[in-house]
């Protein structure tokens, strides 16, 4: 099943057991889903519409984090309760070693030796990752190793 067909299936879960804020976030992802669609002029596949849940993801940790700082609680814990339905749908995260593993693995592919060849390796990374692995995490671990 795809992961559209499994968005529809769950916002019709939602409404059948009248979970409001898990609708509200499904429905939100579902509007962002059709927004890229019709931008794009075409129907997404799953690696898009993971693009777009990754995203959300991340616009929510910010925010998460700015109500945080400004000592806002409530909506802090509204934007996590958010993130928590989203990361549903994303596949398991790697863990550091699978990550440390993977860069090691590009860095050989590559024969990376300084920094100038970054791109070249997260060129190669960022296809094999993107979903399980936060790109930002990635790339901060793969600065250290590569200086």
């Amino acid at each position: 099943m795809s992961l559209k067909a499994q968005l529809q299936d769950d916002m019709k879960s939602a409404m059948r057991t009248r979970d409001k804020e898990r609708l509200a976030v499904i429905r939100m992802l579902m509007a962002a889903v059709k927004q890229r669609e019709v931008d794009e002029r075409s129907e997404l596949a799953d690696a898009d519409v993971l693009a777009v849940i990754e995203k959300m993801v991340k616009q929510r940790r910010d925010a998460e984090q700015q109500y945080r700082d400004a000592d806002r609680p409530e909506l802090a814990d509204a934007e996590a309760a958010e993130i928590a339905v989203l990361e549903h749908y994303l596949p398991t995260q790697l863990g550091e070693a699978e990550i440390d593993q993977a860069i090691e693995a590009a860095i050989t592919e590559t024969e990376a030796t300084s920094m100038r060849d970054m791109g070249k390796v997260m060129g190669v990374l960022k296809p094999r990752l993107q979903g399980q692995a936060d790109m930002a995490v990635v790339s901060q671990r793969l600065k250290t190793r590569l200086q």
